[in-house]
């Protein structure tokens, strides 16, 4: 009998088989503008119409070793919001409306049930962001990653009006900082809570005084994706400037819309720190300084509006489901400072 490449670890028959699967979850998340199905080369997808100088937005970025959390607790089905998350919000902070997305899935070897759950999850982040699910690759990688091991990212492209773009040029001193609540740790910070987790010697399966599930459940709690909410903030008021909170947290991910010479100073009673956060902090002497280099800290996504739209702001992500608070303002002090 001749050597086939299924001898090597790769099985086209079940690469063939989860194309199958995965294609309702593709077709649930189908915009208009999709000219192709998936299967094919390439994803055609037109630009949506009405735009005088459309901007095409790109960006790419996975779930990191939160992966590892899911493998652990068998639980597949959000890690793909994870992934598509930390792309669409990526995307919105410049204005952007997302307009589709492909996953990139890896693993040692392919276990149809376990990758369609992953897939299930791309496709409802897709749908919470409103872009497509248009294509993705699925590969397997005997030899390099273990059997039951994977890994999942992606790649969003988002559309936004060449004079609406956000980019904090307009940032001044007095415009007040508006935080919008994370779900949790979001996709960052995980290689810090898996050490903190193996040094004191504690299982994702155990239950803590504070928490009604398991850590690794908690931990799990997927990526906040703000995509819609901030859309509709963008039309009610002046949004001078947004930043996604991932790895670096607030320290470093504020600056990075802020025209030199400007700084922001957070009020830290101001908002409520998920107890998650604490918990790490307490568990390994995590000093104050560092969580908030590491983690959002429960803010998933800041937005910075003239200090008069500051209560209308607030006003309008609550009613779209984000609960939000004025938790800072801007000053000409460059840097980052943190209020008691």
């Amino acid at each position: 009998m001749s050597l086939t490449y299924r001898d090597s670890g790769v099985n086209i028959d079940a690469g063939n088989e989860f194309v199958r699967r995965i294609a309702p979850y593709t077709a649930s998340t189908r915009r208009p503008e999709v000219l192709s199905s998936i299967g094919g080369f390439g994803a055609l997808c037109d630009l949506p119409g009405g735009y005088r100088r459309p901007v095409l937005v790109s960006s790419t970025d996975g779930a990191g070793t939160k992966v590892m959390i899911s493998q652990f607790m068998d639980k597949h089905d959000t890690i793909g919001i994870d992934a598509v998350a930390m792309c669409v919000n990526d995307l919105v902070v410049v204005g952007a409306e997302p307009l589709f997305f492909l996953d990139y899935f890896v693993t040692g070897k392919l276990d149809i049930n376990v990758g369609a759950a992953v897939i299930a999850g791309v496709a409802e982040g897709c749908r919470q962001a409103g872009c497509s699910l248009i294509g993705g690759e699925t590969a397997e990688h005997p030899g390099h990653m273990e059997a039951g091991s994977y890994d999942i990212a992606g790649f969003s492209v988002g559309v936004v009006e060449h004079d609406q773009i956000i980019d904090g040029r307009s940032i001044q001193k007095g415009d007040a900082i508006i935080g919008m609540a994370s779900t949790g740790v979001h996709s960052n910070g995980f290689s810090l809570v898996r050490k903190i987790m193996k040094d004191h010697r504690l299982s994702y399966e155990d239950y803590v005084a504070g928490f009604r599930k398991p850590l690794g459940e908690v931990l799990l709690t997927p990526t906040q994706i703000y995509v819609k909410p901030v859309l509709g903030l963008i039309k009610e008021v002046e949004v001078r400037g947004l930043a996604h909170i991932t790895g670096g947290g607030l320290t470093e991910n504020v600056p990075r819309i802020l025209p030199e010479g400007n700084g922001a100073v957070f009020n830290l009673p101001s908002w409520p720190v998920p107890p998650i956060f604490g918990f790490l902090a307490n568990t390994a002497g995590v000093d104050e300084a560092e969580m908030f280099r590491t983690f959002n800290m429960g803010l998933g996504m800041v937005a910075v509006v003239p200090e008069k739209q500051a209560v209308k702001a607030v006003s309008f992500l609550a009613e779209a489901g984000i609960n939000a608070w004025v938790v800072g303002e801007i000053t000409d002090l460059p840097g980052v400072t943190y209020r008691k």
